[in-house]
């Protein structure tokens, strides 16, 4: 089977997955523990964003499944570490979805509360992705150190970033659709990327729900959705261009401290016109 056919299958996989698993732990996500008041003052369940790792696990297993019965075959080593990635990633968001003080925002209010011997969900948060995303991009690192530094730079920073476009219904999993084009581009029918295309077939199952406001991916899907992307940069491309890839997103983290992306989308026409597709029209 080529490659091109095992990317369709991990997506339909992913696909099918979602769109089965979200009715089904529906009325788990409805317990008050979940419930969230959104912008229209609707209560709508957070963190579901939890379903893309649940899907990639099933999923992962059903592909080395059919991988060991020589029906596919699928790289297990890169599958294993999209598995690690976004369950890893996946919990620490739900950590701060669940548990998460808002009172301290970005880099500065983190280690401010911090110098205050204070530990925000965010700074586990921060500190914790950092760790894993070591963990994460060590099988290709290869022990070469700067390598593995950046690396794991590119996957922490790209979980972070993500959270900051968790503003608006929907707008994450374009902005990842959108940014899973670049990458598809650049690295071709390349079959390490079997991990991704189920994430991206589960959040394209979990996109309608979560443009018409029955859910929300929380900072749970942000943090999966960031590392699982830049997951698939350093499996599928050269460190030339992942340190490119690297400076634009540490430079875009760093501008968020100074800028809204917010604000932003709703003062150029053509990213609000993108931003507000499929939404439900404004209360009021």
């Amino acid at each position: 089977m080529n490659d091109a056919v095992v990317l369709a299958l991990a997506f339909g996989l992913g696909a099918a997955g979602g769109a089965l698993a979200w009715p089904m732990l529906a009325r788990v996500f409805s317990a008050p523990l979940f419930l969230r008041t959104n912008v229209r003052g609707a209560e709508v369940p957070v963190a579901v964003g939890m379903v893309l790792p649940v899907v990639l696990l099933a999923a992962g297993a059903s592909l080395v499944l059919l991988d060991a019965g020589d029906l596919v075959q699928v790289p297990q080593g890169a599958l294993a570490v999209s598995v690690l990635a976004a369950a890893g990633f996946g919990l620490l968001g739900l950590f701060d979805d669940l548990a998460g003080d808002r009172e301290a925002q970005g880099f500065r209010g983190h280690l401010s509360a911090l110098r205050s011997r204070q530990l925000t969900t965010g700074a586990v948060k921060l500190f914790g992705g950092g760790a894993l995303a070591v963990l994460v991009a060590a099988p290709t690192a290869r022990e070469r150190f700067w390598v593995l530094l950046a690396d794991a730079a590119l996957i922490a920073l790209s979980a972070n970033l993500a959270n900051l476009f968790d503003r608006a219904p929907g707008r994450l999993a374009k902005v990842s659709l959108l940014a899973a084009v670049p990458i598809v581009v650049v690295a071709g029918i390349d079959p390490d990327l079997a991990g991704p295309a189920v994430v991206l077939g589960a959040l394209v199952a979990l996109l309608v729900p979560d443009l018409r406001e029955r859910l929300m991916l929380g900072d749970t899907g942000a943090n999966v959705l960031g590392a699982t992307l830049a997951l698939a940069v350093v499996l599928t491309t050269a460190p030339s261009t992942r340190v490119v890839v690297l400076v634009v997103v540490a430079a875009l983290n760093l501008l968020s401290e100074r800028v809204s992306f917010s604000r932003v989308i709703q003062q150029v026409g053509p990213l609000r016109w993108f931003d507000g597709l499929g939404r439900l029209p404004p209360a009021g």
